[in-house]
């Protein structure tokens, strides 16, 4: 997770980057437009990760592939990962922390 993902205590890490490449945050109450928003895009990449993986099942279990489909497979799987990463550290990072527990530094 590193130092691209540090913002402000209690900011969203957005599953979007800037126009040159970095990360953005959103710093709300979680029920404005831009979190609607945010939410929306990652429930469409969870659905684009779902159908890449079954995309992936069946190019791969037919056993006759091109090696133009398998580069496509790959680049498509590798942005879909990199989506789902995102999310799963934008939702981590707002998981709350149990009382007296310490919390896990971020690697």
């Amino acid at each position: 997770m590193g130092d691209k993902t540090d913002a402000t205590d209690g900011a969203r890490l957005l599953p979007w980057s800037s126009a040159d490449g970095n990360p953005c945050f959103l710093v709300s109450d979680g029920t404005g437009y831009v979190a609607r928003l945010a939410d929306d895009v990652e429930d469409a990449l969870l659905e684009l990760a779902a159908e890449l993986i079954e995309e992936a099942q069946r190019v791969l279990g037919a056993r006759s592939w091109t090696s133009g489909e398998l580069h496509l497979l790959a680049v498509e799987l590798t942005e879909a990962l990199t989506a789902m990463r995102r999310i799963a550290e934008s939702r981590g990072a707002r998981l709350p922390v149990p009382h007296g527990a310490a919390e896990v530094p971020r690697s």
